[in-house]
């Protein structure tokens, strides 16, 4: 592996060139959409990701490269190396000019996240994590709060590009737990919701249908600011399992059974909800 002094270096510096261009866009933002009408893309999203890319790539030539857009130059041979980068995570919130996104760089070796970097460049907030070597805000170390019971947590959450069609089984969660603490808060950014985490913001974070680089860099925060990261059943972490539960770890196990316990209902309202749309299609072609 190369030394992770090295890797941080490029990382910060590919961080910076992705912010500058999120600085720049957010005054002139041209839209398009993905797969439906609320999976949006900008140029800054395009933009900062060749940004990203071209600065690592100079760097290490023979890393591989997996991006949210899927500009990675066609760097994407098997390697054991491989940077994970959300170039504009937030997208919707940039869209509008809300200002809660970030840019997020994991750097992976052998299959184990080394290095976690989140550029918030517009509250000028950067957030490290080395394996083995802590969490940092601005060069200062962090740790996750201390909240040891849910009814005195404040949590974060977010809702998948899919929402609309599993609306109730997602706010079923939501209302379990706004019901069982102080608040649910969704920002619109998963690898800032895991920062915040990491940094005793909020005290747990759950979220579905998440990508590798919504959580590769925000997960490593957090277990380097003593925290704890889990697939929503509490089993070990698969960043591509499209579901995390991220918290102080003294919740952790609260948060595993909460979900657990909610999940049944859930999917009662699910199947409920796709009768009732199942019902008025035959009602319209009948």
């Amino acid at each position: 592996m190369e030394r992770l002094e090295v890797i941080e270096r490029v990382a910060l510096r590919a961080a910076r060139a992705a912010g500058r261009i999120h600085l720049k866009r957010l005054s002139h933002i041209n839209i398009s959409r993905k797969s439906n009408a609320i999976d949006l893309v900008t140029e800054a999203d395009q933009e900062s990701e060749a940004a990203v890319i071209d600065v690592v790539q100079r760097a290490f030539p023979d890393h591989s490269i997996l991006a949210e857009e899927g500009s990675g130059g066609g760097n994407q041979h098997a390697s054991e190396h491989r940077w994970i980068i959300d170039p504009l995570d937030g997208t919707t919130n940039f869209a509008h000019g809300y200002p809660q996104f970030c840019v997020s760089i994991a750097y992976e070796w052998r299959g184990q996240v080394q290095l976690g970097v989140i550029l918030d460049v517009f509250k000028k907030e950067l957030f490290v994590a080395r394996r083995g070597g802590g969490a940092w805000l601005n060069r200062k170390p962090i740790r996750v709060s201390h909240v040891g019971t849910l009814e005195m947590s404040l949590l974060a959450t977010g809702f998948p590009y899919d929402r609309r069609e599993r609306r109730r089984f997602y706010l079923c969660f939501w209302e379990g737990f706004m019901l069982r603490t102080h608040g649910v808060r969704r920002t619109g950014s998963a690898a800032l919701d895991l920062a915040w985490v990491a940094c005793g913001r909020v005290d747990a974070f759950w979220e579905f249908g998440l990508r590798p680089w919504d959580v590769a860099a925000g997960s490593l925060l957090v277990e380097e600011a003593g925290g704890h990261v889990s697939n929503l059943d509490g089993t070990m972490l698969d960043i591509s399992a499209a579901q995390i539960v991220a918290s102080n770890g003294r919740l952790h196990q609260q948060m595993v059974e909460t979900l657990a316990a909610i999940r049944p209902e859930a999917e009662r309202r699910e199947a409920e909800m796709l009768g009732e749309d199942e019902a008025r299609r035959d009602v319209r072609h009948g």
